[in-house]
């Protein structure tokens, strides 16, 4: 009797009987005709064949091929073709040795309309049946809303509908609080109305430079007429802008239509970041958990998800990635061909458009390890966190240090808590240091921190009985820092709570960090070990608090009222940054290459402007 590999391949020599050796796809079916598997390619008959030579299969596949029991095929004119077919079938099937990507969503787009004297503007989902321009996807109706938003506050557009719209007897509150131009009462001429409908098709369509000279020119008209209240509301209008037009790695002006696409594998797990850029925008990041992927290298997920991602959606001419796919050139001729113009695949190595890669992968990671420590369940964490410690009992409370500082000024010590239902955030704590620090004296900063958190205590319940102590106190740093804690725990009297220093490596890559603990020798834990996960969770989530916590006690020490002061700023210049910016609060916000894209402003100008707002920034030479 045949065993049930052999039985497949048997049903695979019949089918290749009258395969033809032509592009196209080819299904595996088990026998209740569900879909195993679905492929493609150049050549049928000499791609199916591979399935019949067992001993050259990985387990998975020779699995596939056992549960085989009937095959179907369609041909296509190219393989671009079978590509496009077989990640539509895919998607449609779930074949479950196939890697699948889940994303039965739709996607939000921003509607435009054409059909009205005074056009709306309106989030749309679904076919794009209404006359009008339309810009997207967007990641999410979150976003969508936010740029609906601020479309309204820079244009003053109308989002109401046309029925509303016909019943206006007044303005609504929109109109009040500067959100619209009112033209439902005839508050604005369809003509002037016309112009911002014209600005925002610009802006949208990456040409918000253009639309800010036109707003600073008509700012400047009003104002030499006299008409200070249009003037101001111009000025309020370029505000708005300007807030929204910021260069960086999360709204890159160098990019106008492109997706970006970022790939991170940990644990048998992979997690796709996809960042929408249309129009010079961020339209918004969706993190997408394609199943199936344990094994496979990352240009295999990598082709499986953009073929599926893209089959019922319109690719943009640039995708930047994180890791080349599988035949890349095959796939950019099918997305070409869906396009209906040329699609690019890049992973580029150097520049913006490498740190905007860049960004979209730290989303990537840290999304999945997010994922990956809340499928551990956090009870089962914290009693293996108690383990992996030499715990008595399962820690109910878990605090972690770090501190925050420039060459010891604006000096901050944070702590962060956790427990069985995740972070404790009405519980953290920031200590503003009192006594000067020698800059790089992390360590006078920590027994500071840990004298006034645990001495305070102490005087307030010294039987402690209260559920404000911890079962585990974690420090961000190595020996040195550890050493510096357990000195004021000795001298409190506070020996028994136990404490845990993590240090990074010497490269500091996260996943090779050293725990140091009182009567252990250091150790580290396994890359994918989900206790790891978790105790890195603990870690940067105490890094970010303090970062924020110094961010903010930095701000509050800056001058609010500057432009005069700042150092070769004269009449002239001034008035080109308060134009382009429209007040000098947004010129404080502003980052180097707004400032150097100002008319006016040359470059070492710029880096003096931000350098005051921004004491202690460092200069390398380009």
């Amino acid at each position: 009797m045949d065993n049930p590999e052999s039985s497949g391949v048997h049903v695979i020599e019949a089918a290749l009987v009258t395969m033809p050796g032509n592009p196209g796809v080819y299904r595996m079916l088990d026998a209740k005709g569900d879909a195993l598997y679905v492929g493609k390619a150049r050549n049928l008959k000499k791609r199916v064949t591979s399935y019949t030579q067992l001993p050259r299969l990985p387990e998975r596949l020779r699995r596939m091929v056992a549960a085989t029991a009937s095959m179907e095929v369609v041909t296509t004119h190219t393989e671009a073709e079978a590509l496009l077919l077989e990640a539509n079938l895919i998607k449609r099937l779930k074949p479950r040795y196939n890697i699948l990507l889940r994303d039965d969503k739709s996607y939000p787009w921003l509607m435009l309309t054409s059909d009205h004297p005074y056009p709306q503007l309106a989030k749309h989902r679904g076919a794009q049946t209404r006359k009008g321009s339309y810009w997207g996807p967007f990641a999410s109706a979150g976003a969508v809303n936010q740029s609906v938003q601020t479309l309204q506050r820079v244009f003053l557009i109308r989002t109401c509908a046309d029925t509303v719209f016909a019943n206006r007897t007044r303005p609504c509150l929109l109109f009040q609080i500067k959100r619209c131009s009112a033209p439902c009462v005839g508050r604005i001429s369809e003509a002037d109305y016309a112009v911002l409908v014209e600005q925002a098709k610009s802006f949208l369509s990456g040409k918000s430079g253009t639309v800010q000279k036109e707003m600073a020119s008509a700012m400047q008209e009003a104002s030499d007429r006299l008409e200070f209240e249009q003037a101001a509301a111009i000025r309020d209008r370029i505000k708005s802008l300007t807030f929204v037009q910021g260069s960086g790695v999360i709204n890159p002006a160098g990019l106008a239509e492109a997706d970006v696409i970022a790939l991170h594998q940990a644990a048998g797990q992979a997690c796709v970041q996809v960042f929408f850029i249309r129009g010079g925008h961020n339209n918004g990041n969706r993190s997408f958990y394609p199943v199936n992927t344990a094994g496979d290298e990352p240009g295999a997920v990598m082709a499986a998800f953009i073929a599926q991602f893209y089959d019922d959606k319109p690719p943009p001419p640039q995708i930047l990635l994180t890791h080349m796919p599988d035949e890349e050139e095959l796939l950019a001729e099918a997305l070409s061909l869906k396009a209906g113009r040329k699609v690019q695949l890049s992973v580029p190595q150097r520049g913006e458009k490498y740190d905007v890669v860049q960004h979209a992968a730290i989303n990537a990671r840290e999304a999945l390890e997010r994922k990956l420590a809340e499928a551990a369940g956090q009870g089962k964490l914290l009693s293996a966190v108690g383990e992996l410690f030499g715990l008595a009992e399962t820690p109910k409370r878990i605090e972690t240090y770090d501190n925050s500082h420039i060459m010891g000024t604006n000096a901050y010590g944070v702590m962060v808590v956790a427990g069985p239902e995740g972070f404790i955030k009405n519980a953290y704590r920031k200590f503003g240091i009192k006594t000067v620090i020698t800059p790089g004296d992390d360590f006078a900063m920590m027994r500071e921190v840990m004298l006034r958190r645990f001495g305070r205590t102490l005087a307030e319940d010294p039987e402690r009985a209260s559920e404000n102590w911890p079962d585990l106190v974690l420090i961000d740093g190595g020996a040195g820092q550890l050493s510096a804690a357990k000195a004021v725990m000795e001298e409190l009297g506070l020996e028994d709570i136990p404490l845990v220093g993590i240090a990074k490596g010497p490269d500091r890559d996260a996943g090779r960090e050293w725990f140091h603990m009182e009567g252990r020798e250091p150790f580290q834990l396994p890359p994918r070990d989900p206790v790891l996960y978790f105790l890195q969770r603990l870690r940067d989530e105490a890094h970010r608090f303090a970062i924020t916590t110094h961010r903010a006690g930095r701000s509050k020490k800056l001058v609010t009222s500057e432009l005069d002061e700042v150092p070769g700023i004269g009449a002239a210049r001034k008035k080109a940054l308060l134009q382009h910016f429209g007040s000098a609060r947004a010129v404080k916000g502003a980052g180097l290459k707004d400032l150097e894209a100002v008319a006016g402003i040359n470059r070492a100008t710029a880096r003096a402007v931000y350098a005051f707002f921004h004491p202690g920034v460092r200069w390398t030479e380009d």
